[in-house]
């Protein structure tokens, strides 16, 4: 993870520091990713705030290598940070090509931020971390600085992220609503959790995204909401063979060493 021989900012876990001296004190340079060094991001992390949408876009697929097969790096934690630091910025507001599934679809580059926080978010939960402490006899955090950083620094993402909970844009409000589920796995926010789960149930009124849906069905499951009238035929299946392929993922996790786990839903 980022070391204070990495990096000036403050990375206070009560906040996310303004992206511009988060930006300019980070040696990413230093900080590793699955290419390599970060050298190359600061020039992506400036085009997320390009005045070309299109730009923006890429310049998120270009994130990948800090968050490359569902792993942390040492370049991860300061990137969220910045991505985070962003999200109220004027220049996210623009809507850009849809790159998950139309690319003649617009969909707010703000939403698109917002989603990609929450799948580091995801990586991160505690559902991964047992799985981690299965695999590594209770010491895997101890060998997995990386994560434990990001873990520790999800009240200032919940921070950046719930300000979008109430949004006007639907795209955008169910992004963090998505996103914030497992940041409030917190100690610290699980005070939060039965005003997000109202939050869900209401995006399961009218959201069709396999994704969301999914989501926002364990989460309420979890906290012990009752969810019969929220879920359909379509959720049933999709959570059964998800179910399934988790099992066989599981029963070959870490097979490589990596310390990766499996994918996210197949929605």
């Amino acid at each position: 993870m980022t070391s204070e021989n990495h990096q000036s900012g403050d990375f206070a876990s009560d906040g996310v520091p303004h992206h511009r001296p988060l930006l300019d004190g980070t040696d990413l340079a230093l900080c590793g990713t699955a290419r390599g060094d970060g050298g190359f991001l600061p020039a992506v992390l400036s085009r997320l705030l390009d005045p070309d949408p299109a730009v923006q876009m890429r310049a998120i697929s270009e994130l990948e290598p800090v968050c490359h097969q569902n792993s942390f790096y040492e370049a991860t934690l300061p990137v969220a940070l910045y991505v985070a630091a962003i999200l109220a910025h004027p220049a996210t507001s623009t809507v850009g090509p849809d790159r998950r599934t139309d690319p003649e679809r617009g969909y707010p580059v703000r939403a698109a931020l917002l989603d990609w926080l929450g799948s580091l978010a995801y990586d991160a939960d505690d559902e991964c971390l047992a799985i981690g402490e299965r695999h590594f006899n209770g010491e895997y955090l101890a060998d997995y600085p990386e994560m434990r950083a990001f873990r520790d620094h999800r009240p200032a993402f919940y921070r950046a992220v719930s300000p979008f909970l109430n949004d006007e844009d639907t795209a955008v409000r169910h992004a963090a609503i998505v996103a914030t589920l497992p940041l409030i796995e917190h100690p610290d926010l699980t005070c939060h959790q039965d005003e997000l789960g109202h939050s869900a149930q209401r995006l399961l009124t009218d959201s069709t995204s396999r994704y969301n849906r999914s989501r926002c069905l364990d989460a309420l499951k979890n906290w012990g909401f009752d969810t019969t009238a929220l879920e359909n035929a379509d959720d049933t299946a999709a959570r059964e063979r998800y179910a399934r392929l988790k099992a066989e993922r599981e029963s070959g996790w870490a097979a490589d060493g990596t310390g990766g786990h499996f994918e996210d839903p197949p929605f």
